[in-house]
Protein backbone atom coordinates (compact mmCIF):
# COMPACT_ATOMS: atom_id res chain seq x y z
CA UNK A 1 0.00 0.00 0.00
CA UNK A 2 2.86 2.37 0.84
CA UNK A 3 4.44 1.65 -2.56
CA UNK A 4 1.20 2.48 -4.38
CA UNK A 5 0.87 5.71 -2.41
CA UNK A 6 4.52 6.63 -3.11
CA UNK A 7 4.03 5.87 -6.82
CA UNK A 8 0.89 8.01 -6.89
CA UNK A 9 2.71 10.92 -5.24
CA UNK A 10 5.58 10.54 -7.68
CA UNK A 11 3.22 10.55 -10.68
CA UNK A 12 1.30 13.59 -9.46
CA UNK A 13 4.53 15.43 -8.70
CA UNK A 14 6.04 14.67 -12.09
CA UNK A 15 2.82 15.71 -13.82
CA UNK A 16 2.93 19.03 -11.96
CA UNK A 17 6.55 19.56 -13.01
CA UNK A 18 5.78 18.59 -16.58
CA UNK A 19 2.91 21.07 -16.65
CA UNK A 20 5.29 23.90 -15.69
CA UNK A 21 8.05 22.94 -18.13
CA UNK A 22 7.13 23.61 -21.75
CA UNK A 23 7.91 21.15 -24.47
CA UNK A 24 10.09 22.20 -27.39
CA UNK A 25 7.15 21.72 -29.77
CA UNK A 26 4.85 23.95 -27.69
CA UNK A 27 7.33 26.81 -27.92
CA UNK A 28 7.91 26.20 -31.65
CA UNK A 29 4.17 26.35 -32.29
CA UNK A 30 3.91 29.63 -30.37
CA UNK A 31 6.38 31.39 -32.66
CA UNK A 32 5.89 32.43 -36.29
CA UNK A 33 8.65 31.66 -38.77
CA UNK A 34 10.14 34.88 -40.13
CA UNK A 35 10.97 33.55 -43.63
CA UNK A 36 7.63 34.75 -44.98
CA UNK A 37 5.90 31.38 -45.17
CA UNK A 38 3.33 32.43 -42.55
CA UNK A 39 3.68 29.14 -40.67
CA UNK A 40 4.88 28.49 -37.16
CA UNK A 41 8.51 27.58 -36.54
CA UNK A 42 7.35 24.00 -35.94
CA UNK A 43 5.38 23.83 -39.21
CA UNK A 44 7.82 25.62 -41.53
CA UNK A 45 8.44 23.23 -44.39
CA UNK A 46 11.32 25.02 -46.14
CA UNK A 47 14.47 22.95 -46.30
CA UNK A 48 17.35 24.75 -44.61
CA UNK A 49 15.04 27.66 -43.72
CA UNK A 50 17.15 30.72 -42.89
CA UNK A 51 14.73 31.66 -40.14
CA UNK A 52 13.40 28.45 -38.60
CA UNK A 53 16.77 26.78 -38.03
CA UNK A 54 18.30 29.64 -36.00
CA UNK A 55 15.03 30.13 -34.11
CA UNK A 56 14.95 26.45 -33.16
CA UNK A 57 18.53 26.71 -31.89
CA UNK A 58 17.63 29.81 -29.88
CA UNK A 59 14.58 28.04 -28.43
CA UNK A 60 16.85 25.19 -27.28
CA UNK A 61 19.22 27.68 -25.67
CA UNK A 62 16.41 29.49 -23.83
CA UNK A 63 14.88 26.24 -22.62
CA UNK A 64 18.33 25.12 -21.51
CA UNK A 65 18.38 28.10 -19.17
CA UNK A 66 15.35 26.61 -17.42
CA UNK A 67 12.89 29.31 -18.53
CA UNK A 68 9.19 28.53 -18.71
CA UNK A 69 7.13 29.05 -21.86
CA UNK A 70 6.02 32.59 -20.99
CA UNK A 71 9.58 33.67 -20.28
CA UNK A 72 10.85 32.15 -23.53
CA UNK A 73 8.08 33.85 -25.51
CA UNK A 74 8.78 37.16 -23.72
CA UNK A 75 12.44 36.84 -24.74
CA UNK A 76 11.50 36.36 -28.40
CA UNK A 77 8.91 39.14 -28.29
CA UNK A 78 11.47 41.53 -26.84
CA UNK A 79 14.06 40.55 -29.44
CA UNK A 80 11.87 40.34 -32.60
CA UNK A 81 8.72 42.24 -31.67
CA UNK A 82 5.16 41.04 -31.31
CA UNK A 83 5.06 39.84 -34.92
CA UNK A 84 6.97 36.71 -33.96
CA UNK A 85 4.17 35.43 -31.73
CA UNK A 86 1.80 33.07 -33.54
CA UNK A 87 -1.22 34.33 -31.57
CA UNK A 88 -1.78 37.95 -30.59
CA UNK A 89 -1.47 38.94 -26.96
CA UNK A 90 -4.53 40.03 -24.96
CA UNK A 91 -3.31 43.50 -24.07
CA UNK A 92 -3.34 46.98 -25.58
CA UNK A 93 -4.86 47.30 -29.03
CA UNK A 94 -5.00 43.52 -29.41
CA UNK A 95 -7.42 43.36 -26.49
CA UNK A 96 -9.70 45.71 -28.41
CA UNK A 97 -9.35 43.55 -31.52
CA UNK A 98 -10.26 40.43 -29.53
CA UNK A 99 -13.30 42.04 -27.88
CA UNK A 100 -14.72 44.11 -30.74
CA UNK A 101 -16.56 41.29 -32.57
CA UNK A 102 -18.39 40.38 -29.37
CA UNK A 103 -19.26 44.02 -28.64
CA UNK A 104 -20.59 44.49 -32.17
CA UNK A 105 -22.60 41.28 -31.89
CA UNK A 106 -24.13 42.43 -28.60
CA UNK A 107 -24.97 45.89 -30.00
CA UNK A 108 -26.47 44.38 -33.15
CA UNK A 109 -28.59 41.99 -31.12
CA UNK A 110 -29.79 44.85 -28.91
CA UNK A 111 -30.67 46.88 -32.02
CA UNK A 112 -32.67 43.97 -33.48
CA UNK A 113 -34.56 43.44 -30.20
CA UNK A 114 -35.26 47.19 -29.90
CA UNK A 115 -36.51 47.36 -33.50
CA UNK A 116 -38.74 44.32 -33.07
CA UNK A 117 -40.25 45.75 -29.88
CA UNK A 118 -40.96 49.07 -31.60
CA UNK A 119 -42.57 47.31 -34.58
CA UNK A 120 -44.66 45.21 -32.28
CA UNK A 121 -45.85 48.26 -30.33
CA UNK A 122 -46.53 50.22 -33.52
CA UNK A 123 -48.38 47.28 -35.09
CA UNK A 124 -50.55 46.85 -32.00
CA UNK A 125 -51.50 50.52 -31.92
CA UNK A 126 -52.43 50.43 -35.61
CA UNK A 127 -54.74 47.49 -35.04
CA UNK A 128 -56.57 49.40 -32.31
CA UNK A 129 -56.71 52.75 -34.15
CA UNK A 130 -60.24 53.99 -34.87
CA UNK A 131 -61.64 53.68 -38.36
CA UNK A 132 -62.12 56.92 -40.27
CA UNK A 133 -65.38 58.65 -39.44
CA UNK A 134 -68.25 57.67 -41.75
CA UNK A 135 -70.06 60.70 -43.20
CA UNK A 136 -73.63 61.30 -42.23
CA UNK A 137 -75.87 59.34 -44.63
CA UNK A 138 -78.12 62.34 -45.26
CA UNK A 139 -75.29 64.57 -46.41
CA UNK A 140 -73.81 64.23 -49.86
CA UNK A 141 -70.47 65.51 -50.97
CA UNK A 142 -70.04 67.57 -54.08
CA UNK A 143 -68.72 64.60 -55.99
CA UNK A 144 -71.65 62.44 -54.96
CA UNK A 145 -74.13 65.14 -56.07
CA UNK A 146 -72.38 65.40 -59.43
CA UNK A 147 -72.48 61.63 -59.79
CA UNK A 148 -76.20 61.53 -58.94
CA UNK A 149 -77.00 64.20 -61.56
CA UNK A 150 -75.02 62.33 -64.21
CA UNK A 151 -76.75 59.06 -63.39
CA UNK A 152 -80.21 60.68 -63.54
CA UNK A 153 -79.36 62.23 -66.89
CA UNK A 154 -78.12 58.88 -68.15
CA UNK A 155 -81.36 57.15 -67.11
CA UNK A 156 -83.55 59.53 -69.18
Amino acid sequence: MARVLALLVLLVGSAALAAGAPTFQEVEESLTCQCGCGLTVHSCNHLQCPSALPLRQEIREQMGLGLDKEQVLAHFEQKYGEKILSSPTARGFNLTAWMMPFVILALGSALVVFTLLRWRRAGGSRARSPVAAVPNPGEMTAHERTLERELERFDR
